[in-house]
């Protein structure tokens, strides 16, 4: 038997940014998708919060993981960023018209 390794915390950090990066492009492409309503665009006042959500949690988080810098931190702010993200974006899920999100 081997000793087990101990969790690379770096490594999970890295996942979880680039997961929380991936679901932030995501969001653009589900808000091109949604229906035009009455034509005024302010469905794309959504990018907003989803912006400052990515900027405060993913894009340090990316900058610590480049730098090696508090890999745990850094995973707890990747965890928390996509708890923000489910947050808000089932907020914006309710507000946005029911014909499309399969």
């Amino acid at each position: 038997m081997t000793p087990s390794q101990p969790l690379n915390f770096r490594r999970i950090a890295a996942v979880l940014a680039a997961a929380g990066t991936l679901f932030w492009l995501y969001t653009f492409y589900a808000i091109a998708h949604v229906a035009p309503g009455d034509g005024t665009g302010f469905q794309w006042l959504a990018v907003i919060p989803l912006g400052m959500i990515f900027g405060l949690f993913f894009l340090p988080a990316w900058l610590l993981v480049a730098i090696g810098r508090l890999p745990r931190f850094t995973a707890a702010l990747g965890v928390g960023g996509l708890i923000a993200f489910a947050v808000i974006w089932t907020q914006l899920l309710q507000e946005f018209p029911k014909t499309q999100f399969y």
